[in-house]
């Protein structure tokens, strides 16, 4: 598999800046998040950079409100 197809799947994915400006965040909090497996990003098969889905994005958020609702 080449490289461009590998790059095609990832299409719709985020870049760590761009997540963390969608979770309102700093991309270094986003690293913490991986490191302590709070928030998993999928890797890119040749770089090893960290892409996350917008819809495990919406998924946390979700979490982190259930969370304080029912605190």
């Amino acid at each position: 598999m080449g490289v461009k197809s590998m790059v095609g799947k990832l299409d719709g994915m985020l870049r760590v800046g761009e997540a963390a400006e969608y979770l309102s965040v700093t991309a270094e909090t986003l690293r913490n998040w991986d490191k302590s497996g709070r928030l998993v990003p999928t890797r890119h098969p040749v770089t090893g950079y960290r892409y996350y889905r917008q819809e495990d994005l919406d998924a946390f958020l979700a979490a982190i409100v259930a969370k304080r609702e029912h605190e």
